[in-house]
């Protein structure tokens, strides 16, 4: 099983990152608006659309408030996996800095290349994004 961790430090609370990562709802338009297109809800799934045409249909597995960690995995639409696990948790780095931590575990291997790549990605924007709202609150 492949597993992708991605770390980043973002110049912003983590009360205020855990605000957006933790809206199962919304978070991803939230986060990443531009690479994330569209985030709606049917029945009991999320599903995202990305800038370039992926979806991904997934379903919350948990949301801990105390632990600032929420946990998902990728269900269907144009990404299959036989398996998929995914967390994002935010820790606290000192007054207005928290550290982000992502990790994608997936099968089949084959998917992580590209699942590595759009989480590199989606990283960068997030950052910019939680980053620029902070410098604007």
């Amino acid at each position: 099983m492949a597993s992708i961790r991605k770390e980043i430090i973002i110049e912003s609370s983590a009360d205020e990152v855990w605000n957006v990562i933790r809206d199962f709802s919304a978070g991803p338009s939230r986060m990443a608006p531009g690479f994330v297109v569209d985030t709606r809800i049917e029945a009991a799934s999320r599903v995202v659309t990305f800038a370039d045409g992926t979806v991904a249909r997934e379903r919350l597995v948990s949301i801990d408030d105390v632990a600032r960690r929420t946990v998902y995995s990728v269900v269907g639409d144009t990404i299959r996996p036989t398996h998929d696990n995914a967390s994002m948790q935010v820790f606290d780095q000192g007054e207005a800095h928290s550290r982000l931590v992502w990790i994608h575990d997936v099968l089949p291997d084959d998917l992580a290349t590209s699942l590595d790549a759009a989480m590199e990605q989606g990283m960068t924007v997030i950052k910019q994004t939680l980053e620029s709202e902070a410098a604007h609150a």
